[in-house]
């Protein structure tokens, strides 16, 4: 983890970044776009396709991973990290070829909508859209409706568990929620947020940026809709895994949510990966990392769990 703080560090000087966002939306995308995986990097998978669907705002881009030649698999949505900011499927393209060969299902990437372009719910519109237009097009897709699960890192995580919470009320039903350090809540007082705001990667104020970007409307923050923590009623929910990262300003909020959750009578079960920073998931490192491998095995079980493989 310090060869990789150290790398970004330098990587932020090479390009006069103080933080992220200091030099602006598209300077951000810019630099968030040469951390995508090379092919060389990326594990071979069955299949890779590219399409397009309608959307609430025009066509939404997914790609399509596919583990195998098998019929009625299962699904995973997979919605990219990026603070609702910055990112696309490109950058995702690591763990969903490794999601779709670890867990043997079909894994769909959602091309959604950013801000500050498209504010809040304009992202979760997208995901939800995805995620039932798959559901209706199982047939076509050679996968099982009933086996639907949705799953992100970071802001992704987020809209995964919006999707999930959504989806409850208007379907379709989902078998499962994988959330890897989800932002959760806008709360920038949390003691991870004050232990682990600066120096890890992932500051506390890019966090406050990236919600600026998204939900600019504090009164809407919140609103259950875009940080369910706050929802009267969890119940019903798809079951879930929470990831967290022991040096992750994201960490308290994730573990309070799973908390929730179980409280809630959710079959919802957190695990926290000890030594690890925001990102670790999506991490390519020089040797293999005990806690990096762990957690796509853990992730990879509960899925399976879920999907009765």
């Amino acid at each position: 983890m310090r060869k990789h703080l150290d790398a970004f560090a330098r990587l932020m000087g090479d390009y006069g970044l103080s933080e992220i966002y200091s030099k602006g939306v598209e300077q951000a995308r810019a630099f968030f776009f040469i951390a995508i995986m090379p092919d060389v990097a990326l594990p071979s998978v069955y299949q890779v396709e590219d399409r397009s669907i309608p959307g609430p705002g025009g066509e939404i881009p997914i790609r399509i991973f596919r583990p195998n030649a098998q019929k009625d698999l299962a699904v995973l949505m997979w919605f990219h990290g990026g603070g609702w900011v910055l990112g696309n499927v490109d950058g995702c393209e690591l763990n969903c070829r490794k999601l779709a060969n670890e867990a043997g299902c079909v894994v769909v990437a959602v091309d959604y909508r950013l801000a500050p372009e498209t504010t809040f719910p304009g992202a979760i519109d997208d995901c939800s859209t995805a995620t039932a237009w798959v559901a209706s097009s199982a047939v076509e897709l050679g996968i099982d409706p009933r086996r639907i699960a949705v799953g992100g890192d970071s802001a992704g995580g987020n809209l995964a568990a919006c999707v999930a919470y959504r989806a409850r009320e208007q379907g379709p039903r989902l078998a499962f929620q994988l959330l890897v350090y989800p932002v959760i809540d806008a709360d920038f007082d949390r003691p991870s947020y004050l232990d682990n705001g600066q120096g890890y990667v992932l500051t506390r104020n890019a966090m406050r940026w990236y919600w600026d970007c998204y939900v600019p409307d504090l009164s809407q923050r919140r609103n259950p809709s875009v940080s369910p923590i706050h929802a009267t009623d969890l119940s019903g929910l798809a079951a879930a895994l929470v990831i967290t990262a022991e040096y992750d300003p994201l960490r308290d909020e994730g573990e309070a949510y799973g908390a929730a959750l179980h409280s809630a009578g959710v079959p919802a079960e957190t695990r926290r990966y000890n030594g690890m920073i925001h990102g670790f998931f999506n991490m390519i490192t020089d040797q293999p990392v005990d806690e990096i491998q762990a957690a796509l095995r853990d992730a990879a079980a509960s899925l399976k769990k879920a999907f009765n493989i």
